[in-house]
C-alpha cells in the first residue's frame, strides 16, 4: 500500500482530522493478478478437482524409488538352500531354538500326562488323579522343554560357526556342531554320558540336515 498526500496547508496550522481528509490511498498489487481459485468440498466430492494436486509426492507415479530392504534376503552361503528358507544364523538361532523348545514342552507335557494318569493312588478320587497329572505334566514338560531349547541353542550357535569358517554348509558340519553340542551338554557327567550323548545328537543333526536337502 502507499500513500499519496496533497496538502494545501502546513500541517503545523492544520488540525489532524482536516490531514486525514486530504490523504488518498491507493492499492499497489496489480488488477491483472489472477485470483487464486478456492478449493471448496463440492469440488472434491464431484470429481472436479484433482487429487493429486494436494500432496506434492501424489503425482510422481511410477517415478517413485523405493528402498530394497534386505529381511526377505535368504542366506547366500553355498548349501544353505534347503526346504527351510533362512536369512542366516540369526534365524536359526531364533527359530530353531524356539521350536525345538515348544516341541519338547509339548512331548514332554504328553508323557507326563500318560505318567500322571497312570500312576496307582493310594485313593481313588478325581481331586488326587488331576493333582498326580499336573504334577507330571510340569515336570516332564519343562525338563524335555528346557533340554531340547538348551541343546538346540548350542547347536546352532555351534553349526553357524562351524559354516562360517568353511564357507559352506553341509552334513558333516551339522555332524560336527551336533557331536560338540552332544558332548558339551553332558560334559559334567562323564566321559561315557557325554560320548554317548555326542553320537546321538550328531547323528540326529546329520539326519536332519539331509532330509532338508531331500524335502
Amino acid at each position: 500500500m502507499s500513500s499519496q498526500s496533497h496538502p494545501s496547508i502546513s500541517s503545523e496550522s492544520q488540525h489532524p482530522s482536516d490531514l486525514l481528509k486530504n490523504v488518498h490511498f491507493s492499492s499497489s498489487t496489480s488488477s491483472s493478478d489472477p485470483i487464486p481459485e478456492t478449493l471448496t468440498a463440492s469440488d472434491l466430492l464431484s470429481g472436479s478437482y484433482d487429487p493429486s494436486k494436494l500432496h506434492p509426492m501424489a503425482g510422481l507415479g511410477d517415478q517413485l524409488d523405493y528402498l530394497v530392504l534386505d529381511d526377505d534376503k535368504t542366506s547366500d552361503l553355498p548349501g544353505s538352500g534347503t526346504a527351510i528358507p533362512s536369512r542366516g544364523w540369526s534365524d536359526d538361532l531364533c527359530y530353531g531354538t524356539g521350536t525345538m523348545y515348544l516341541g519338547g514342552l509339548a512331548l514332554g507335557g504328553a508323557w507326563g500326562f500318560r505318567e500322571g494318569a497312570s500312576r496307582p493312588l493310594a485313593v481313588s478320587n478325581m481331586r488326587l488323579r488331576i493333582n498326580s497329572i499336573l504334577n507330571s505334566v510340569t515336570r516332564r514338560g519343562t525338563f524335555l522343554g528346557n533340554s531340547a531349547g538348551v541343546l538346540a541353542l548350542g547347536y546352532n550357535g555351534i553349526n553357524s560357526t562351524i559354516d562360517a569358517v568353511r564357507g559352506k554348509h553341509d552334513v558333516f558340519g551339522s555332524m560336527a556342531a551336533g557331536a560338540l553340542t552332544g558332548a558339551l551338554f553332558k560334559s559334567t557327567a562323564g566321559v561315557k554320558p557325554a560320548l554317548a550323548t555326542a553320537t546321538v545328537v550328531s547323528a540326529f543333526a546329520g539326519v536332519w540336515s539331509w532330509l532338508k536337502t531331500r524335502v
